[in-house]
Order: structure tokens, then sequence, then C-alpha cells
């Protein structure tokens, strides 16, 4: 099995309201990065990685968390909700019924995926 049918079977396991934010999360990462990687790290956890990681998925009881892996990333947008102090990574913790602005979304693992393809935040910072 492939990290993808890895990633598919770690989000079909999911309760039903989870699984539409990881899919939907999926979907966009892929569209605003189509040469993104998809691994398993951690045993099961989704991450993204494109020059680095961008970002990774894990369910958790009341929300999905997707953790953005660049601290200076702009998120003009303030969906960014978790994590703002952190040297290594923020978050998006998203609810049901409550998945951020898509094209706010699209544009920060875009902003990621620039700071990688220059070496990285570390570097940029």
């Amino acid at each position: 099995m492939n990290d993808s049918q890895k990633i598919d079977e770690y989000i079909k396991s999911l309760p039903e309201w989870q699984q539409q934010i990881c899919f939907r999360a999926r979907k966009l990462i892929h569209q605003a990065a189509p040469d993104i990687t998809e691994e398993i790290k951690f045993t099961n956890r989704p991450y993204f990685t494109y020059k680095g990681n961008v970002c990774a998925l894990l369910a958790a009881k009341y929300h999905v968390n997707v953790f953005i892996y660049d601290p200076i990333a702009p998120d003009p947008n303030g969906i960014i909700n978790q994590g703002h102090d952190n040297q290594t990574a923020r978050s998006i913790q998203i609810v049901d019924n409550a998945f951020p602005d898509e094209q706010a979304f699209v544009n920060l693992i875009r902003a990621v995926v620039t700071n990688n393809e220059k070496g990285g935040w570390r570097k940029l910072k």
C-alpha cells in the first residue's frame, strides 16, 4: 500500500464530519500545489511535503488540526487559530461545518510552498 492509499485509509477511519474536512483540505492542498507529495509519518499521520514539510492532518475529538509547518507564511485572513507563537508550526483547528475560507487556505499553502522553494522559513527568517 502506498502513502496516498494509507492516507485514504486514515481519513476513512474517521467520523463522517472529519472525513469531509480532511478530504476537502486534501483537495485544496493539491489545488494549491499540484506537485506536493503525500507521505505518512509517525506511523499513520498524513503529511504533505514539497522541498520540506508543508502541512499535516490530525483528527482530534472535536476538530481536525491542519498543522502549517511555516511560522512566517502570511495569514492575512486569520485562518490560523492556534500556535501563533510556536517556533516551527501553527495550526488551523477546524470544527464541523466551519471550514475556513477556501481561497485563504489555498493562498496559505502556496505561501508555505513558495518559502520552501526559497530554502524554507528557517533560511528566510
